[in-house]
């Protein structure tokens, strides 16, 4: 039964039993893995405040042959979403993670994809708007997965955009300077081909929309 240790991303929790969580979290180096975190749901659990979606953790963890969940050993948080200081960071958060995982394939390591998620959390962390922070994450998702849409419908304003987001790092994303209108166009475009790789809207939109409207 050999034991792990990874960088990790944690993509998202689910409840198990009356104390336990089962973890999806992305490794660097051997892809999604989905594993048990005993005992996560107590009140002084080992785990506590290193499972949040999008939180940066050193992982621990066992695989039994045959079986399709690993066992959580322990999660150190690296870094952490809790306390991003920008405003309505936390729904994008979940959005992140969503799209990461939806994305990921079960062990099966794609270290772009990991660098994308911890780039889009130190990106927030340091304070970058995250409206255009999220159109640049949508823009390299889609083309990792080799997803090169046609822009000609769009703007002359979404292209530059887009080209410019290919050549800067998500901390200079504000240094494009897209208004409103061009980032709005962008979402967009980008949530009808996101929309068809999944067959569904993300769950996670929904949670976006309402908090536009309050």
């Amino acid at each position: 039964m050999p034991l792990y240790t990874a960088e990790a991303l944690v993509l998202r929790t689910y409840k198990l039993g009356d104390a336990d969580r089962i973890v999806v979290f992305l490794t660097r180096d051997r892809g999604k893995k989905r594993g048990v975190a005993k005992g996560a749901r107590r009140q002084r659990s080992r785990f506590t405040g290193a499972l949040e979606p999008l939180t940066d953790v050193r992982v621990a963890y066992f695989e039994r042959e045959r079986r399709e969940l690993v066992g959580v050993n322990y999660a150190e948080t690296i870094r952490s979403p809790l306390g991003i200081p920008v405003s309505d960071a936390l729904g994008y958060v979940g959005y992140f993670a969503e799209l990461l995982d939806e994305w990921a394939q079960d062990a099966d390591a794609d270290e772009r994809l990991y660098r994308l998620g911890v780039a889009m959390l130190e990106a927030l962390s340091a304070g970058v708007p995250v409206e255009p922070l999220a159109r640049y994450f949508e823009c390299w998702l889609l083309r990792l997965q080799g997803v090169s849409p046609d822009a000609d419908s769009l703007s002359a304003g979404a292209r530059t955009f887009l080209d410019g987001a290919r050549k800067v790092s998500p901390r200079d994303v504000e240094s494009l300077g897209a208004s409103v209108r061009v980032l709005r166009e962008i979402e967009l475009f980008h949530r009808k081909l996101i929309s068809m790789h999944l067959e569904r809207e993300p769950r996670s939109v929904r949670v976006l929309n309402e908090m536009r409207r309050s």
